[in-house]
């Protein structure tokens, strides 16, 4: 059995993680297994999951404690330590340089930079991550990416491969018992019309606009409702915002959910008005469980896999995303799933080709 190092941040309910999850779920676990490097000495949302899976889980203090001297030292014992891993995956960009550079340094030949975004935060730290990265795909010998975009961003002219950020498609077909059950679960009446958002609490997944475009839908229909999944920095900042704008009685925050497939079919439509993505995979969920998705024009269009998916600027007015938003038809949603089964999101084949990929470059090592 191979075992792959897979370097993140955390295993937080997020995106990324959400799909090095989905793949381990789905991966023959007899001949690779996955291993985890995180940068918190926290318990994170996937952990018990990981080791149930038979995953080891090494906690670094990098970000609780900013000592990049530590940090060094601990990977380079680390790697000294650990000559089973001849293959790593590393889904951090802004310190994936120095990452690979210890690696390298004590003999990891195959090094696999992931790409996961099409830009950084408009911020001192998102200029300051725009330059950490510059290293970072000069010392990985694999380059993967999520979407083309993704892939520019990151790896400008050098070579590497797409690899589309996959979910169990079975799993989010449209169900008519979840949405009872969940509608219920909310005290959601037939007649509220429901919105969603899933995502972190963070600047790019532009929350504040979202906020503002559904007190626009509400001046207009005060039934309808809005669903956010998900935690993060500014999820108190966001709620204040609700409380002053008096909507706190039709904003429902569920934080992190083990069941947002439940969720997509219990909603009407789906808003995503981020400032960036790589991919922006919950499009792609949303989608299969036959919902509406309006979501800004700068996200990749790979995330586009049904007539369901609406473009908007971002320049564009809250007036003008919430009629859009307000502009829904009935449909059947259950066929929306034979329109994903088309796509390349299916991730028992990803996991299969992924299989396949880990164990070649391990042999060739």
């Amino acid at each position: 059995m191979v075992r792959i190092l897979q370097i993140v941040p955390n295993m937080q309910a997020g995106g990324l993680e959400t799909f090095i999850m989905n793949v381990y779920r789905n991966i023959d676990r007899s001949k690779v297994q996955f291993d985890f490097l995180v940068n918190y000495k926290e318990k994170k949302f996937y952990d018990d999951e990981i080791e149930r899976l038979g995953g080891k889980i090494y906690r670094f203090s990098l970000r609780n404690d900013n000592n990049i001297i530590k940090y060094i030292k601990d990977l380079d014992k680390f790697f000294k330590e650990h000559k089973e891993y001849k293959v790593i995956h590393c889904h951090m960009a802004s310190i994936g340089f120095i990452i690979f550079w210890i690696a390298k340094k004590n003999g990891v030949k195959i090094r696999i930079a992931h790409s996961h975004n099409t830009n950084t935060e408009n911020t001192l730290k998102g200029h300051l991550k725009r330059i950490l990265i510059k290293p970072y795909k000069n010392l990985s010998t694999e380059n993967f990416a999520c979407s083309k975009e993704a892939g520019k961003f990151l790896f400008k002219n050098k070579k590497f491969e797409v690899i589309p950020n996959s979910i169990e498609l079975e799993k989010f077909k449209y169900n008519e018992e979840y949405r009872k059950k969940i509608r219920n679960e909310l005290s959601l009446q037939e007649d509220n019309l429901v919105y969603g958002h899933v995502g972190r609490f963070c600047k790019q997944k532009n929350h504040r606009f979202l906020i503002e475009i559904f007190e626009s839908i509400v001046n207009k229909n005060p039934k309808a409702r809005l669903v956010l999944v998900g935690t993060g920095e500014l999820e108190n900042e966001i709620k204040q915002l609700v409380k002053n704008k008096k909507i706190d009685d039709k904003v429902i925050f569920l934080g992190n959910r083990s069941d947002v497939n439940k969720i997509y079919s219990a909603i009407d439509c789906f808003i995503f008005p981020s400032k960036f993505e790589g991919l922006g995979i919950v499009l792609v969920e949303a989608q299969t469980a036959g919902l509406k998705c309006i979501c800004s024009d700068i996200i990749p269009e790979e995330s586009k896999i049904s007539d369901l998916y609406y473009q908007k600027s971002l320049k564009a007015t809250a007036d003008e995303w919430a009629f859009e938003a307000m502009n829904l038809s009935k449909i059947d949603r259950k066929k929306y799933y034979e329109y994903a089964k088309k796509s390349n999101y299916d991730i028992k084949k990803l996991a299969k080709n992924l299989e396949f990929k880990y164990l070649k470059m391990n042999e060739e090592d």
